[in-house]
Protein backbone atom coordinates (compact mmCIF):
# COMPACT_ATOMS: atom_id res chain seq x y z
CA UNK A 1 0.00 0.00 0.00
CA UNK A 2 1.24 3.48 -0.82
CA UNK A 3 2.14 5.97 1.89
CA UNK A 4 1.11 8.87 -0.34
CA UNK A 5 -1.44 11.20 1.20
CA UNK A 6 -4.12 12.94 -0.86
CA UNK A 7 -3.11 16.40 -1.97
CA UNK A 8 -5.59 19.18 -1.38
CA UNK A 9 -5.91 21.66 -4.22
CA UNK A 10 -7.96 24.81 -4.52
CA UNK A 11 -9.96 24.86 -7.75
CA UNK A 12 -10.95 28.27 -9.11
CA UNK A 13 -13.18 29.05 -12.08
CA UNK A 14 -14.04 32.37 -13.70
CA UNK A 15 -17.65 33.30 -14.36
CA UNK A 16 -17.58 32.79 -18.15
CA UNK A 17 -16.08 29.30 -17.80
CA UNK A 18 -18.54 28.44 -15.01
CA UNK A 19 -21.44 29.05 -17.41
CA UNK A 20 -20.20 26.08 -19.43
CA UNK A 21 -21.11 24.84 -22.89
CA UNK A 22 -23.69 22.25 -23.88
CA UNK A 23 -22.09 19.52 -26.01
CA UNK A 24 -23.48 16.33 -27.50
CA UNK A 25 -20.45 15.25 -29.54
CA UNK A 26 -16.86 14.32 -28.78
CA UNK A 27 -14.02 13.33 -31.05
CA UNK A 28 -10.75 11.96 -29.66
CA UNK A 29 -7.40 11.95 -31.43
CA UNK A 30 -4.04 10.87 -30.05
CA UNK A 31 -0.36 10.46 -30.80
CA UNK A 32 2.40 8.94 -28.63
CA UNK A 33 2.59 11.98 -26.33
CA UNK A 34 -0.87 13.56 -26.13
CA UNK A 35 -4.62 13.17 -26.45
CA UNK A 36 -6.78 15.80 -28.14
CA UNK A 37 -10.46 15.84 -27.25
CA UNK A 38 -12.83 18.03 -29.26
CA UNK A 39 -16.20 18.69 -27.66
CA UNK A 40 -18.90 19.93 -30.00
CA UNK A 41 -22.55 20.41 -30.68
CA UNK A 42 -24.63 18.74 -33.37
CA UNK A 43 -27.90 20.45 -34.24
CA UNK A 44 -30.64 18.28 -35.77
CA UNK A 45 -31.07 18.95 -39.47
CA UNK A 46 -27.53 20.28 -39.96
CA UNK A 47 -24.69 18.17 -41.35
CA UNK A 48 -21.92 19.99 -39.49
CA UNK A 49 -20.55 19.88 -35.94
CA UNK A 50 -19.48 23.08 -34.19
CA UNK A 51 -16.49 22.40 -31.95
CA UNK A 52 -17.04 24.31 -28.70
CA UNK A 53 -13.85 23.33 -26.91
CA UNK A 54 -10.61 21.48 -27.61
CA UNK A 55 -8.69 19.89 -24.72
CA UNK A 56 -5.10 18.67 -24.94
CA UNK A 57 -3.82 16.29 -22.27
CA UNK A 58 -1.21 13.62 -21.62
CA UNK A 59 -1.92 9.89 -21.98
CA UNK A 60 -1.61 9.55 -18.18
CA UNK A 61 -4.24 12.22 -17.55
CA UNK A 62 -6.49 10.85 -20.31
CA UNK A 63 -6.48 7.49 -18.51
CA UNK A 64 -7.25 9.19 -15.18
CA UNK A 65 -10.12 11.06 -16.85
CA UNK A 66 -11.51 7.82 -18.32
CA UNK A 67 -11.42 6.15 -14.89
CA UNK A 68 -13.01 9.14 -13.16
CA UNK A 69 -15.75 9.34 -15.78
CA UNK A 70 -16.47 5.60 -15.45
CA UNK A 71 -16.66 5.88 -11.65
CA UNK A 72 -19.05 8.82 -11.92
CA UNK A 73 -21.28 7.04 -14.43
CA UNK A 74 -21.48 4.09 -12.01
CA UNK A 75 -22.40 6.42 -9.12
CA UNK A 76 -24.99 8.19 -11.29
CA UNK A 77 -26.60 4.87 -12.29
CA UNK A 78 -26.70 3.67 -8.67
CA UNK A 79 -28.54 6.86 -7.72
CA UNK A 80 -30.77 7.42 -10.76
CA UNK A 81 -30.93 4.17 -12.72
CA UNK A 82 -29.26 2.93 -15.86
CA UNK A 83 -28.46 5.47 -18.54
CA UNK A 84 -30.23 4.45 -21.72
CA UNK A 85 -28.10 4.00 -24.80
CA UNK A 86 -30.54 2.07 -26.98
CA UNK A 87 -31.90 5.03 -28.93
CA UNK A 88 -32.15 4.56 -32.69
CA UNK A 89 -29.33 6.17 -34.65
CA UNK A 90 -30.67 8.65 -37.23
CA UNK A 91 -29.57 8.11 -40.82
CA UNK A 92 -26.46 10.05 -41.79
CA UNK A 93 -27.38 10.61 -45.46
CA UNK A 94 -30.04 13.22 -44.76
CA UNK A 95 -32.94 10.84 -45.38
CA UNK A 96 -35.68 10.51 -42.81
CA UNK A 97 -35.94 7.18 -40.97
CA UNK A 98 -38.46 4.64 -42.20
CA UNK A 99 -41.08 3.15 -39.93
Amino acid sequence: MSDEKPVSVKVTIDEATAEGQYVNFANILHNPTEFVIDFGRIVPGRPDVKVMSRVFTTPFHAKQLARALQQNVEIYERNYGEIRSDFPVPPSDGESPTN
